[in-house]
């Protein structure tokens, strides 16, 4: 099994990346001999795309080098049996580094296609992606990053199951953000 851990973590001693490599550590436990492929954003070449960038990506799709390392987060999106993204609650939705890695693997041919009718067909082999976040206040029903990411789960990817794992209220007066996470970890049996 092979599981895909993207990390947007920006902070060090993230409570999302604490929560994330429990529920790596679980699944690592239930499952020994996966492997696990970790991809820290903020350290990953990744780049918006622009003019240049999507014309490199025409032309390579074009000539049908799906390959080339231009796709290498796509392609490594596509193989994964299991994804896990870690993504700090802001602004409403997550850290811009998902969004530029997600547009970077958003490519028809490989984690998607079009059929003839021209909706989408996933290509991903994925069973399940767990979206791993924390805030310092409450959600409610505005976490727009993981309802952006379950909408393209379903709609562009085939992975049928989503699961988001949550702790709010961590930055509220009064709160015990340690108590909060370990109410969250026994919930979710990490």
């Amino acid at each position: 099994m092979k599981i895909l851990f993207v990390d947007s973590c920006l902070r060090e001693n993230s409570r999302t990346k604490i929560l994330a490599d429990r529920l790596l550590q679980k699944i690592i436990a239930e499952n020994p001999s996966a492997k696990i492929e970790e991809i820290q954003l903020q350290k990953a070449n990744l780049k918006p795309l622009n003019a240049e960038l999507l014309q490199k990506r025409d032309v390579l799709l074009q000539a049908g080098k799906t390959d080339d390392e231009f796709f290498e987060f796509a392609n490594q999106f596509a193989a994964a049996d299991k994804i896990v993204v870690a993504a700090p609650y802001y602004d409403l939705q997550f850290p811009s580094l998902l969004k530029i890695y997600l547009e970077n693997i958003c490519v028809c041919g490989i984690t998607f296609k079009y059929s003839e009718q021209g909706i989408p067909v996933g290509l991903c082999h994925a069973d399940e992606l767990i979206y791993v976040t924390t805030a310092g206040g409450y959600l409610g029903n505005y976490n727009l990053g993981y309802d952006y990411l379950r909408n393209l789960c379903q709609m562009f990817f085939a992975i049928t199951k989503q699961r988001l794992i949550a702790a709010e209220g961590l930055d509220i007066y009064g709160n015990d953000p340690e108590q909060i996470l370990r109410e969250v970890c026994a919930k979710e049996n990490i």
